[in-house]
């Protein structure tokens, strides 16, 4: 029976995969595209662990995605630990961990399985400057091109990039940026300085990102997101309660980022749809035509693999979902 490249990466990005052949699945389209989706590290760790058999998959894609998992694994443990190394004895500072490096110990059950490609840093500006020279005498320098996806700099030591952020919410929202200061929690195995979000914070920020890319972003950040909001029930971690709603709509309405959240918890909807009813609450109360609009240009284009592309007026609508 022919299955399909949505319901293939349904079953392999489940951390719970439900049992089952999936001989039928479009493997050569799903390989590749699972790895540039940063998927295939989980994908590699289901078929070859917790689907009897590799789930009937072929050989030669079981031994490239586990390829891809041995990789994951050793290169997320050197970037952390050589990360760790630079600021553990640092003190008398608050710098905010964000995205991947946040994410990977608290919402996956190993480590290995959600890529660490970059370490995305939330800094008071004031900070920026002076944690970049910090890293300098790491070996961390500037990279030569201008800062991407919204950074105030990025700083490499040839393998790991650092992408440092202040004012995310824009220059007239700082006391909400503020307070994702005040709420943060210590991340001490990195040292007094190192945080991280909370959680109703870290799910604005996650949303505030993929709007911030267009909707064009590896699917890996559906994954943080579906486990943002689902409590992360396989970990016991600052992350493994559920959302407080009342509050997440609240402090969207704050930052602006009211299409936003709901545009990324559609999409979420129709990438998982066993937790579609569980998010309802979550959905901001927009106007049909704003809904209708954002459902027309982004949800669906986006919930489909390979379809999302830039549309006319993208500046135009990312100021739109990020109130920027």
């Amino acid at each position: 029976m022919a299955i399909s490249l949505i319901d293939t990466f349904r079953v392999l990005a489940s951390f719970d995969p439900p049992r089952g052949s999936l001989r039928g699945a479009p493997w050569e389209d799903y390989v590749d595209w699972a790895i540039a989706q940063g998927l295939a590290p989980l994908a590699s760790y289901n078929l070859e662990y917790r689907l009897a058999g590799g789930a009937d998959a072929p050989e030669w894609a079981r031994d490239r995605l586990l390829s891809i998992y041995s990789g994951s694994v050793n290169d997320n443990v050197m970037k952390l630990v050589n990360f760790k190394r630079c600021v553990d004895e640092l003190e008398g500072r608050q710098l905010l961990l964000t995205g991947g490096a946040a994410f990977a110990d608290t919402l996956y059950p190993h480590v290995g399985f959600r890529p660490v490609l970059e370490i995305s840093m939330l800094l008071r500006r004031m900070d920026v400057d002076a944690f970049a020279g910090y890293l300098a005498q790491h070996q961390f320098r500037p990279e030569p091109n201008e800062p991407a996806h919204g950074a105030m700099k990025v700083v490499s030591d040839g393998r790991t990039p650092i992408f440092l952020y202040a004012d995310v919410l824009g220059a007239e929202r700082r006391a909400e940026v503020q307070g994702i200061f005040e709420r943060s929690k210590p991340m001490r195995m990195y040292g007094p300085s190192m945080f991280r979000p909370d959680l109703e914070d870290a799910v604005l920020l996650v949303c505030l990102e993929q709007a911030r890319e267009g909707y064009q972003m590896p699917w890996l950040s559906y994954l943080d997101l579906r486990e943002l909001m689902t409590g992360a029930t396989s970990m016991g971690s600052v992350y493994s309660r559920p959302v407080d709603v009342a509050v997440l709509l609240e402090r969207a309405k704050a930052w602006r980022l009211e299409r936003a959240l709901y545009t990324s918890l559609s999409i979420l909807t129709r990438l998982f749809p066993s937790i579609a009813e569980n998010l309802k609450p979550a959905l901001p109360p927009l106007r049909r035509a704003t809904r209708e609009l954002l459902d027309r240009l982004v949800v669906l284009p986006a919930s489909e693999p390979g379809k999302m592309s830039h549309v006319r007026g993208s500046e135009r609508l990312r100021r739109l979902l990020t109130g920027q």
